[in-house]
């Protein structure tokens, strides 16, 4: 098998799976390079909205963890693995509060943090936040602006909040900030404008769409070569998959695992071949 990229893990943490603290070990333990977490503030019952990946929502994700929170308890338990929230649903959290606690986050870890950023499949939960369906994206774009300027500048300037200051600073310049969702121009649009890359679920047709991100990063005047690719992908039977999306373009790996199964145990043994 050629070289594969850093591999990681994303996982479903919630208050009947390890502890974040167990898992945050276990993940540094077996030499994976990162772990993201997902995030939902609440699962409104009365539903209409399909779950992405078909079937029933799984109980799970009426159960998440903060990943804020987790992700800061996994930071004081490990030296080196990534943090990545995989993906933070920005448009339903201010950002004035957020760009703190993520700028906190990525300093007191000495620079370990991502932020992964999409726009949500749960309309009626954006809904109690009072964002409509329709505001999702420009709400999204408008909030990581608004973090973009308090992260970076000394006096942060930006249409919702007058010139302010806030530290600490990231400790990474820029905060690596990766936009989830499917290869569309209007996902790649944001990727380009204000994000160091892209997540997409899962490798099929990855190669063409990474020569198109790469196509539109160069037009907008940017180097194609720092644009992340990470997607996310299920847990593998073997190399051979990790080896595909290496050759279509992925420049790290999050594998989904079960945090109460030996998932860790496998991926870490098809690494290690």
């Amino acid at each position: 098998m050629s070289e594969v990229p850093r591999c990681g893990v994303t996982a479903v943490l919630t208050d009947r799976t390890p502890p974040v603290t167990v898992f945050a070990r276990a993940v540094e333990e077996r030499g994976l390079h990162a772990m993201w977490l997902p995030d939902h503030t609440h699962i409104p019952v009365a539903r209409r909205s399909p779950y992405p990946l078909g079937g029933a929502l799984p109980e799970a994700y009426t159960r998440l963890l903060d990943p804020l929170v987790a992700l800061a308890m996994a930071a004081a338990v490990t030296d080196r693995i990534r943090l990545g929230t995989g993906i933070l649903l920005a448009a339903q959290r201010d950002p004035i509060v957020t760009a703190k606690a993520l700028a906190t986050l990525d300093q007191q870890s000495g620079g370990r943090l991502r932020v992964g950023v999409g726009f949500g499949w749960n309309i009626e939960e954006a809904a109690n936040h009072g964002v409509p369906a329709a505001h999702r994206r420009p709400r999204t774009r408008e909030h990581v602006l608004a973090m973009r300027r308090l992260w970076e500048d000394d006096v942060a300037v930006h249409a919702r909040l007058a010139p302010s200051w806030s530290w600490p600073k990231p400790a990474q310049r820029p905060l690596p900030v990766l936009v989830g969702g499917a290869p569309t121009d209007t996902v790649f649009a944001h990727v380009v404008e204000y994000a160091q890359g892209w997540i997409p679920l899962g490798g099929h047709g990855l190669s063409s769409a990474v020569r198109r991100l790469h196509a539109l990063a160069e037009r907008a005047g940017r180097d194609p070569a720092t644009v992340r690719v990470v997607p996310f992908t299920a847990l593998p039977r073997d190399e051979s998959k990790l080896d595909a999306l290496h050759r279509a373009g992925a420049t790290e790996i999050a594998v989904a695992v079960d945090p109460n199964g030996p998932d860790l145990d496998h991926l870490a043994n098809l690494l290690s071949r």
